[in-house]
């Protein structure tokens, strides 16, 4: 990761921290509510009396849902002023200016969970990042990430022409890694900045930082949820589109052998 790059990210988060305050509320988006985040708690478990990292926390929301649920939080997002939003509306959990590839202000296996929501896709730095989870964690430590499908990005689908498929269109050969910039979607108001990284990438990167795959998930809403879809276009989006990936981790004592770059 460049120097460049990790200024050109925070800076972009720092513009859009009011627009992403919006965007998630204090409930999440539509797509968290209706199809991930009954992954994310499904594969958490129990985190009464757990301390957990939500690492790249934003402004705030996931960590005081787990405040709520008994967790001892600590939240952390290299942008000042998400880390302010956050500590304005919640100022009795622990938020830290910390970046995820680094997390110098967390200690060595000090935490029993990490969770990095809708957050690997948006950094630089995803080795880094991963060998940061793996050493604030305490033995058989778990880390459970949710990020965007980057099979079939959201920004390049749209309706076939008979109205009953969906096309993803690539502008880049889908095995190369990226960054990307798109347009403004949902509430924010400046160009979006993400990183496009094959599946695979993703899973070498956490063999590579000493991680074993316990648990993995495709979230897509589930009958019980169709309720809360505030339409019919959004209830059949959540049936038959792909938003995310989601895996659960676990630290391997034994690091692996082979030095996997990513």
């Amino acid at each position: 990761m460049s120097k460049e790059q990790f200024e050109e990210t925070k800076s972009f988060w720092n513009r859009a921290a009011r627009d992403w305050d919006i965007q998630v509320g204090n409930e999440g988006d539509s797509n968290r509510i209706l199809n991930s985040d009954p992954v994310l708690w499904s594969f958490a478990g129990d985190v009464n009396g757990l301390a957990v990292l939500d690492a790249g926390c934003g402004t705030g929301y996931l960590s005081r849902k787990l405040h709520k649920r008994g967790a001892k939080v600590i939240g952390t997002d290299f942008s000042e002023k998400m880390i302010g939003i956050a500590r304005a509306k919640a100022p009795f959990i622990d938020f830290r200016i910390d970046s995820c590839s680094d997390l110098q202000t967390v200690g060595d296996s000090s935490v029993d969970m990490v969770i990095a929501n809708y957050v690997l896709m948006d950094t630089p730095d995803l080795g880094g990042t991963m060998r940061a989870f793996n050493r604030v964690l305490k033995a058989d430590g778990v880390v459970i990430v949710v990020f965007s499908h980057p099979c079939f990005p959201q920004g390049h689908a749209s309706p076939s022409a008979d109205g009953d498929g969906i096309e993803y269109r690539w502008s880049f050969p889908y095995f190369e890694q990226q960054k990307c910039i798109e347009p403004p979607w949902g509430h924010f108001t400046t160009d979006f900045i993400y990183f496009h990284r094959p599946l695979s990438d993703y899973w070498k990167a956490f063999k590579a930082a000493g991680f074993i795959v316990v648990d993995f998930e495709e979230p897509r809403i589930t009958k019980e949820r169709h309720r809360l879809a505030e339409n019919v276009r959004r209830l059949k989006n959540s049936k038959n589109r792909p938003y995310s990936v989601a895996f659960k981790l676990q630290k391997n004592r034994i690091l692996p052998d082979v030095d996997l770059k990513v």
